[in-house]
């Protein structure tokens, strides 16, 4: 087929390249002679892709080499099924001259592994370990795409965003915790015409649930020593896991255990009260209702009194994104973050902690001035009105695209009821 790019000047809007793409793709197959509609999930993810300011013409940035690459594959829960993927991928990579690719929840590739001559190919796109493969830095592409919408994804060719990238056709599935639902990442195969075939979607989405039966039984292993594991960020009720079992806790018990979890050495019922509880006029006896409710729930030995607190303190979610913050491994602690700590809570001690936890990190995007990073923070649901983070993304990358959204948020916070309505959102 034509390629539609080229009519385009190199500085056009990407919201008009999409438009164009899309126009081409129903007017032409590949032979350009019979219709063919774009499929929903490429239209979407194309858009996706232009409000992002994606370039069809740019390429992957690598953000982690050497010592930190292998640091950060290290300690990644992927790690522990590579020689799954392996087993089940390598075989048929390295014979169907394709490649086995393995990227974390941002879309940045952990490995890459495959048939020699395919894998010089790929360098020259900078498909390799350590480049960023998200929607929001390379536009529609399988792994990127899927952890994106958190489905298996085929993407065929010239449905992909870039142009350097549409000789390609990849599949990817997402891989998800089994004990939390989290999303950890995606496992691809990205080659040639080869694999323009719906078997083989099938194939890498089976290769996936194999990988999260393998962590599921891998999970009682991983907590030998008897640490508890609580999940509170992105969710509005938070998971604990202890003794080989995952509980989903109400919304008062997750408050309570993130700020014991915070608080190793415990809270008094008064501090609890107050941290807990807007009203005032909530008795003592209330939250003793509550802890004895909550005891119940996970079991006696974990929660001790007087004062308040855990007989053994929990691996958080939190506790990982601050200690990463803390080191200055900015790229780590956002891969670590799927989002603000029980969004729906309105207990005081929580929205102070939320908003230390998603302030911290959100200076550290800006001080960091990584295009890429700011990006994935703005085109998250809970960055999209962050001005501050598009005023340094659009100082990085000042797009069209980039421009407006910050001249709109600027425009709303100039009106007099501007900070309320942001606040209410």
């Amino acid at each position: 087929m034509t390629d539609p790019w080229v009519a385009l000047e190199p500085g056009a809007d990407p919201a008009e390249r999409v438009r164009v793409l899309h126009r081409a793709h129903e007017t032409f197959t590949e032979a350009g002679t019979v219709p063919r509609p774009v499929r929903g999930v490429v239209a979407e993810s194309w858009r996706r892709s232009a409000r992002a300011g994606v370039r069809p013409d740019g390429t992957a940035d690598i953000e982690l080499t050497g010592s930190d690459l292998g640091a950060y594959r290290a300690e990644h829960p992927l790690a522990h099924v590579m020689p799954l993927f392996r087993e089940l991928l390598g075989t048929f990579a390295s014979d169907g001259r394709h490649l086995l690719a393995v990227c974390d929840a941002r879309g940045r590739l952990l490995w890459v592994e495959g048939h020699a001559s395919t894998l010089r190919q790929a360098r020259r796109m900078n498909f390799v370990p350590g480049a960023r493969w998200s929607e929001s830095a390379v536009g529609t592409n399988a792994p990127g795409t899927a952890v994106a919408v958190g489905r298996p994804v085929q993407v065929f060719a010239a449905e992909h965003f870039a142009r350097r990238v549409q000789p390609w056709t990849c599949a990817a599935a997402p891989v998800h915790d089994p004990r939390t639902g989290r999303l950890l990442g995606a496992v691809d195969i990205t080659g040639g015409d080869g694999l323009a075939h719906p078997h083989s979607l099938g194939f890498v989405q089976a290769v996936a649930r194999a990988a999260e039966s393998q962590l599921a039984l891998l999970a009682p292993g991983r907590r030998a020593s008897g640490r508890p594991e609580l999940a509170a960020l992105g969710r509005d009720r938070a998971v604990l896991t202890t003794e080989g079992r995952s509980i989903r806790l109400s919304r008062r018990h997750s408050e309570i255990l993130v700020l014991l979890a915070e608080r190793p050495d415990g809270l008094t019922g008064d501090e609890l009260l107050c941290a807990l509880y807007e009203d005032e006029s909530v008795t003592p006896v209330t939250l003793r209702a509550e802890l004895a409710r909550l005891r119940q729930v996970i079991g006696p030995g974990l929660l001790a009194s007087r004062p308040y607190r855990l007989t053994v303190s929990p691996e958080s979610d939190v506790a990982v994104v601050e200690r990463r913050m803390r080191a200055g491994a900015v790229t780590t602690a956002l891969a670590a973050y799927p989002g603000p700590l029980l969004p729906a809570s309105r207990a005081p001690a929580v929205v102070r902690l939320r908003r230390r936890l998603a302030d911290g990190l959100r200076a550290a995007l800006i001080a960091r001035s990584d295009p890429d990073l700011l990006a994935d923070w703005v085109h998250a649901p809970w960055g999209e009105d962050d001005v501050d983070v598009w005023r340094a993304l659009t100082m990085l990358r000042p797009t069209a695209v980039n421009r407006v959204r910050l001249a709109t948020l600027e425009a709303e916070l100039r009106a007099p009821d501007g900070w309320a309505r942001r606040e209410d959102r």
